[in-house]
């Protein structure tokens, strides 16, 4: 390959690669979920799952996705290393890049060398890496998950989604509690050691706060929400429980919980309504998610769904830009958009149109001058019942389309999925309502076997 096309190739805004990926995405989707709002196959892929890794936590929720064995697995740095780079390369098989969750049980039992070896070796095989935690670790925990031994930095972005809510119990100074607000200390502490993080070894990060939404605490979203939105979160996901996992912590009728009565209580907490149909992942059954960011205390979302000019701009960022890595390094990332505008010039007006609308709706533009806009996501993911799900894997691995319409929604929203986990002993990508509910019952009782605890300590862990 001569130079000049080399160069062209490196500077392609979507790789060949991506571009299949996206495409075979968007065949793989239902029919009705292919809306002009719809992200899979356009935009993206979706986030990616690892699994069969660290299942073990040290904290007891109620309830908890994972199987009654999951305590019964030592945490192994060699054996996640391994396991979550084969899984890597699966999928970089088939995408070359896309976003990741690192997630098991809790992640910072990993020794904070063992986690960073693993995300490294997610960041070689393309993937944006986000650790799931329980966010009760120290701040010398992320300095030395991010420096080596000798103090070098070997990580200069982190991502984690730390989960904190009623549900857990274990938390270091507050092991239980039915008040989300007495957690929001806990909250402010998290996302300061973050910040110090970034202010003494120059370590950036993305934070996330994901809450398990039951019917004891829905009615405290607004309440999490309006006191932790200054503290820097850069996504709420909100997750309703579901009867998932070790049947000995499903402690209420979580089909009580309504989506809509979900939907709204973010809203009162956001201050502003959330408008989650303007760009759709997946199936709205299972997602919603409302982009914008605060300037001060006032939510703007990116798009007005109410306004033609702003559907008009969001169709061009799915034209246009679906596929561009945008985490490539600033350099290629500045001439792969380069070619993008010389290719689509209309874009210039497009977003600058947008951007004056956008602004204006945000208060003008000295307020953003003021006071320093905050990206920040609006999610609710919505997971299924295990029993609802078995057989409707089962039929989509024999070929078969229920009529029932109970069954025919799982299967759709099976297809739709947005996150999904790599099984390359199979092949298969698997929707994590299946890995969680059928599958991590089985990984979890081979990994007992395979990674023993001592007795001692099984039975401390399962004490819990």
């Amino acid at each position: 390959m001569s130079r000049w096309r080399k160069i062209g190739e490196v500077t392609r805004p979507v790789s060949r690669e991506m571009a299949r990926a996206l495409a075979d995405r968007w065949r793989e989707l239902p029919e009705h979920v292919k809306t002009p709002a719809q992200v899979l196959g356009r935009f993206g892929l979706g986030c990616e799952g690892t699994h069969g890794v660290f299942p073990r936590c040290n904290f007891s929720c109620t309830p908890c996705y994972h199987s009654s064995d999951a305590n019964r697995v030592r945490v192994d740095g060699e054996h996640t290393v391994r396991h979550v780079d084969a899984q890597m390369e699966f999928l970089a098989q088939r995408a070359p890049h896309a976003h990741a969750q690192l997630i098991g049980g809790e992640v910072t039992l990993l020794d904070p060398d063992d986690h960073a070896r693993t995300l490294q070796s997610m960041r070689r095989w393309g993937r944006e890496p986000m650790s799931f935690s329980h966010g009760d670790f120290d701040y010398e925990y992320l300095e030395r998950l991010t420096h080596d031994a000798q103090g070098r930095r070997r990580l200069r972005r982190i991502s984690f989604a730390v989960h904190l809510d009623t549900t857990m119990r274990g938390r270091r100074g507050l092991r239980r509690t039915d008040d989300e607000r007495a957690l929001t200390p806990y909250r402010a502490a998290v996302m300061a050691n973050f910040r110090r993080l970034r202010r003494e070894k120059k370590v950036s990060s993305f934070v996330a706060h994901n809450m398990t939404v039951t019917p004891a605490n829905v009615d405290q979203i607004v309440d999490v929400v309006r006191e932790s939105q200054g503290f820097g979160f850069g996504m709420y996901s909100f997750q309703p429980a579901a009867f998932v996992g070790d049947r000995r912590r499903w402690r209420e009728d979580y089909s009580t919980l309504d989506a809509d009565r979900i939907w709204s209580k973010i809203e009162e907490g956001a201050g502003s309504p959330l408008p989650y149909r303007v760009l759709q992942v997946g199936d709205l059954r299972c997602n919603r998610t409302a982009w914008g960011f605060y300037v001060g205390d006032q939510w703007t979302s990116f798009f007005d769904e109410n306004d033609p000019r702003d559907l008009e701009a969001r169709d061009a960022l799915l034209r246009d830009l679906g596929g561009v890595h945008f985490s490539a390094p600033p350099f290629l990332l500045v001439l792969r958009l380069s070619r993008v505008v010389l290719r689509h010039p209309t874009l210039i007006l497009t977003a600058g149109s947008w951007t004056v609308r956008t602004v204006r709706r945000a208060g003008g533009w000295k307020k953003l001058l003021r006071e320093r806009p905050r990206i920040t996501t609006f999610v609710m993911h919505r997971f299924m019942d295990a029993e609802e799900v078995g057989p409707a894997w089962r039929d989509l691995q024999d070929g078969t389309w229920a009529d029932v319409p109970e069954r025919r929604e799982v299967h759709e929203r099976l297809l739709a999925c947005s996150y999904r986990m790599a099984h390359p002993e199979t092949g298969q990508l698997v929707p994590a309502c299946v890995q969680h509910g059928l599958l991590d019952p089985e990984e979890n009782r081979h990994l007992a076997n395979e990674l023993p605890l001592p007795r001692r300590r099984v039975k401390e862990s399962l004490e819990r």
